[in-house]
């Protein structure tokens, strides 16, 4: 069971980590010749929360900024794409998904020793356990609307007006997800799960009809945004190292999982009394994103649910791996690490029903 004491670990500052420590005085003046007006002196901390990409704040008299860089050490393949990140949230800053504005990317490895860029610090409330613990009821349901408000809002940008249209291949999506994950799973495998077998031999057969594009978060969940320090206001939407063009329905069916999934899981709601607490059932949830992108509904969900359990798997695989090698840039990566097997066998048990039913 997640407790609140467990997310705690996950917020605040901390000094920066021995690994991932920075020459200050490099980097300051890298910075100085691109953000106008920068303090001469910079003091730096780590961030506690994030599993991938350390990151750190900057601050520099009354100024703060977020730096985002690639771990050191041995990487995956097509991993922590900071560059990635940056161009995504310069893209959509003047669209109706909120965003930090961004200052620079350094791919000069000199400076720090990996790739990074910098952007502004949004003062704000980040919340780790979706049943949003402290808040009042109408609360809640206001903010989970808001978030529904805006993963709707980022399915519906043009990307192409925006020059993301060589952000990703449009089309067949889920299929090269599927092959990605695969790769990404068996390179960090670090002993065998039967469920993420069985998915891997399952997925690619049954991938449902129709196909769309639109630009893809890949990891939406409630605590990559910063919200307004006293409304139900998205100020922020962090986070975006798996963004690509891709399904709309496989990236909300992944910001779904926090309905399916327990807290023991992976921060999900799963077996909690939704009403009580004013946050919105699955299915009123659901139909709130369908009616903001103009959908009759969701059809094979189960699907996607299981398509995003699988690759959720892999990506906590990736993390225990990188906490046996030592890489990792959070210090709670090994219990993190830990949840691959439950979430694949959650994946493989909808698989499962999904089968049962085709069969009747």
């Amino acid at each position: 069971m997640t407790t609140s004491d467990d997310f705690e670990k996950f917020r605040g500052t901390m000094p920066v980590n021995e690994r991932h420590r920075i020459d200050v005085e490099r980097l300051a003046v890298y910075l100085r010749e691109r953000i106008p007006g920068l303090a001469a002196s910079l003091q730096i901390e780590q961030f506690k929360g994030g599993q991938s990409n350390p990151t750190y704040l900057l601050t520099a008299d009354e100024r703060k900024f977020v730096l985002r860089r690639k771990p050191p050490g041995a990487l995956l393949p097509s991993a922590h794409a900071v560059d990635r990140e940056y161009r995504v949230m310069t893209a959509l800053a003047d669209t109706d998904v909120p965003v930090p504005r961004t200052w620079c990317l350094c791919e000069d490895q000199e400076v720090i020793g990996t790739s990074f860029f910098v952007m502004d610090y949004v003062q704000g409330r980040v919340f780790w356990d979706p049943s949003l613990p402290g808040i009042a009821p109408a609360e809640r349901g206001a903010l989970w609307r808001e978030i529904n408000r805006v993963i709707a809002a980022l399915h519906q940008v043009d990307y192409r007006a925006i020059g993301l249209e060589t952000y990703g291949r449009p089309g067949n999506y889920i299929q090269r997800q599927i092959d990605r994950w695969i790769k990404q799973y068996r390179t960090s495998e670090t002993e065998r799960i039967e469920a993420m077998d069985n998915l891997i031999a399952w997925l690619p057969h049954n991938i449902p009809p129709g196909d769309e594009t639109t630009i893809v978060h890949g990891d939406f969940r409630i605590d990559n945004m910063i919200f307004h320090p006293s409304e139900p206001r998205v100020l922020a939407v962090l986070d975006w190292e798996l963004s690509t063009l891709g399904h709309p329905l496989a990236d909300f069916a992944y910001h779904l999982m926090a309905w399916r999934l327990g807290p023991g899981q992976f921060r999900g709601m799963n077996g909690m009394d939704l009403r009580s607490l004013g946050i919105p059932e699955e299915d009123e949830y659901v139909a709130l994103y369908c009616q903001r992108t103009g959908r009759a509904n969701i059809g094979n969900v189960d699907f996607y649910l299981a398509y995003n359990m699988f690759r959720l798997a892999a990506i906590l695989q990736g993390i225990a791996k990188r906490a046996i090698d030592g890489t990792a840039a959070n210090a709670q990566a090994v219990e993190t690490g830990k949840r691959a097997r439950p979430t694949a066998e959650a994946g493989w048990a909808l698989a499962q029903r999904i089968i049962d039913a085709s069969a009747k």
